[in-house]
């Protein structure tokens, strides 16, 4: 994997302009901070995305494949306001599940979500490197 960033630009926080992977991609659905049995435990933002990370995890150990193998991250929120105002304890879960890899991201605020009581979606492409 190697990480694309023109030299002239500022440094991004958070996430990567770019990143180059060869491998097995493997594609996550979005994922919303439900747990496994399709139940919210909380209506809170951090803890939804804490568990939507958690199910990204899962899934990607489905293929073999681990937080840094994300080349790719989707963020769907409900509210920017509510985003921007929990930045620090969204990063802390971020960094609970995805450690301090930071793919390439983009986050959105959408007007809902399919499930009327979710408030993110995180949608993730990963790529298991091939064997040396």
């Amino acid at each position: 994997m190697q990480i694309l960033h023109p030299p002239e630009w500022a440094r991004p926080r958070g996430y990567s302009n770019g990143i180059a992977a060869r491998g097995t991609p493997v594609f996550v659905a979005g994922q919303i901070g439900w747990d496994a049995n399709c139940q919210f435990q909380s209506d809170d933002m951090v803890a939804q995305t804490s568990q939507a990370l958690q199910n990204i995890v899962a899934v990607l150990a489905q293929a073999g494949a681990q937080p840094h193998h994300i080349v790719r991250m989707t963020w769907y929120v409900t509210s920017k306001e509510e985003y921007l105002a929990n930045g620090k304890a969204l990063g802390k879960v971020y960094r609970e599940w995805m450690g301090v890899h930071y793919p390439v991201m983009t986050a959105v605020q959408v007007v809902a979500l399919m499930e009327d009581r979710a408030k993110v979606e995180i949608e993730v492409t990963a790529v298991i490197p091939d064997p040396a």
